[in-house]
């Protein structure tokens, strides 16, 4: 085996960064369940958990993956991975906060050095929050090729008009990525051109043509529909270089979904270790009910699973820090990852029977945000559609 196999094949299978685990662990102790029931209680204006992000920005693990020289801690993504697990193997969720890790690096690989400067510092200190990502469009979904946002260029700068829509945390951030259409898709050679990503005040914004509305959804993302309306924003909102916003996007997917996988994993950890423990206390018929196979097994396959995915995230992750090409297997990460998740959560509700539906139980709460894996970032038809196409040399389905 050489070298580089050898450290990659380390770098899969090793219990890595045990002290991060524990102090986040720690960390979340401090927000039990009873803190995420009563912001749910809220309206969407107040059912952000401020004080855990709070937390989490002073213990300096936004900023895991940002450089040390601009105020972050310069870790590797598992380490970025490690955290989101941890967070999602306690009664946390790192939802409300998880993409000001990823969405930075946006700015960290094709910024520039004016850009990098003003905005970095800021946001691994806590100043700013980066966790808005306008993507996703009403007509459009998973094509985003076809969006229908647009950018036109003045002397000033730019002027955009359209709407987003599953921008979650928009009215709880700063700043939000912003990827719309400057050039029409009929006057480009390839439909993934003229598309430019911008980094947007939202502070400003909100004040000059730019309206969020709050959805009101089955799980506490704070998400939103955004509109923008005859919004002028300066020439330096321009991330790189104009038209070739889609590849800078597609460059932190790759992260975006190992990071999202390791939250899978974690949920997933938490509702074995729920059942494990549920099973071994609950006595009906004079029996633990984990003696029977019919409660026990679904709990033991459930963890099989879950650990070939923890495996499979582990080899994506070791192969973005080793700068290879890891899409497939980023996106068979995700995709393994929140099915592992999701059939833990299956085996923990049927454990708890009725008293799963108990909100005071945490279990509902947690199953709800497990199915969200299974359809975003990235569904699992789409993982499937890559795989077939991209890994077998299928032809394309869609």
């Amino acid at each position: 085996m050489s070298e580089d196999a050898a450290h990659l094949s380390d770098l899969i299978r090793s219990e890595d960064y045990p002290e991060i685990r524990e102090a986040v662990a720690k960390l979340c102790a401090g927000f039990p369940g009873e803190y995420w029931r009563k912001l749910e209680s809220q309206p969407a204006s107040g059912s952000y958990p401020d004080e855990f992000v709070a937390a989490l920005t002073d213990a300096g693990y936004l900023a895991a993956l940002i450089p040390e020289e601009f105020g972050g801690s310069g870790l590797p993504l598992r380490a970025a991975g490690v955290i989101l697990e941890t967070i999602h193997a306690s009664e946390c969720s790192g939802a409300a906060c998880h993409a000001q890790m990823y969405t930075m690096g946006t700015v960290l690989r094709h910024g520039s050095a004016e850009q990098k400067q003003e905005f970095l510092p800021k946001i691994a200190s806590g100043e700013l929050r980066l966790q808005a990502f306008g993507v996703t469009e009403p007509g459009t979904g998973s094509d985003t090729t076809q969006l229908k946002t647009r950018a036109e260029k003045t002397n000033e700068g730019y002027v955009v008009n359209g709407q987003k829509v599953w921008t979650s945390r928009a009215g709880h951030s700063d700043l939000m990525l912003l990827l719309a259409r400057t050039t029409p898709s009929d006057q480009v050679s390839k439909r993934t051109e003229g598309i430019s990503t911008f980094l947007i005040d939202l502070r400003e914004a909100t004040k000059n043509g730019c309206e969020i509305r709050p959805i009101d959804a089955m799980i506490n993302h704070n998400t939103t529909e955004v509109f923008f309306d005859n919004l002028h924003i300066p020439a330096s909102s321009l991330i790189g270089e104009e038209g070739k916003g889609f590849r800078y996007i597609l460059d932190g997917m790759n992260a975006e979904r190992c990071l999202i996988a390791a939250e899978a994993i974690g949920t997933g950890r938490y509702f074995i270790r729920r059942a494990t423990e549920y099973a071994n206390e609950r006595v009906v018929f004079n029996r633990k009910i984990g003696e029977n196979q019919g409660v026990q097994f679904p709990i033991a396959r459930a963890h099989a699973h879950l650990e070939a995915a923890d495996l499979m995230v582990r080899k994506a992750t070791a192969l973005f820090e080793a700068g290879q090409p890891c899409g497939a297997e980023a996106n068979m990460a995700k995709f393994l990852a929140a099915d592992a998740g999701w059939e833990a959560g299956e085996a923990c509700f049927d454990v708890f029977g009725g008293f799963a539906f108990a909100r005071e139980y945490e279990i509902e709460r947690k199953w709800r945000e497990a199915r969200l894996f299974r359809t975003a970032p990235i569904s699992g038809n789409m993982v499937l559609n890559y795989i077939g196409q991209h890994v077998l040399g299928l032809p394309r389905s869609y």
